[in-house]
């Protein structure tokens, strides 16, 4: 049996060469993922900003007519 040690080396080169571009890869991928993705909408607020919820008014239970429909488009419901 013949073992050409050229033949094997160019498998090893071939091999090193494959998992180097692999890693490159899938590191330029994260690397892209974390400059593409938007900013986290929950995330703590930086410098003297404040993250402030606000509900929606309570609807009008009572009133005319004018004050239900003005209600209904302002906030839909």
């Amino acid at each position: 049996m013949v073992v050409s040690l050229r033949r094997w080396a160019s498998r090893l080169l071939f091999i090193a060469l494959f998992f180097a571009l692999l890693l490159l890869a899938a590191g330029g991928y994260g690397w892209l993922i974390e400059v593409v993705s938007p900013v986290h909408p929950y995330a703590k607020p930086k410098g003297d900003a404040m993250k402030v919820f606000v509900t929606d008014p309570a609807a009008p239970e009572g009133g005319n007519s004018a004050d239900r429909l003005r209600w209904f488009y302002w906030y839909g419901e």
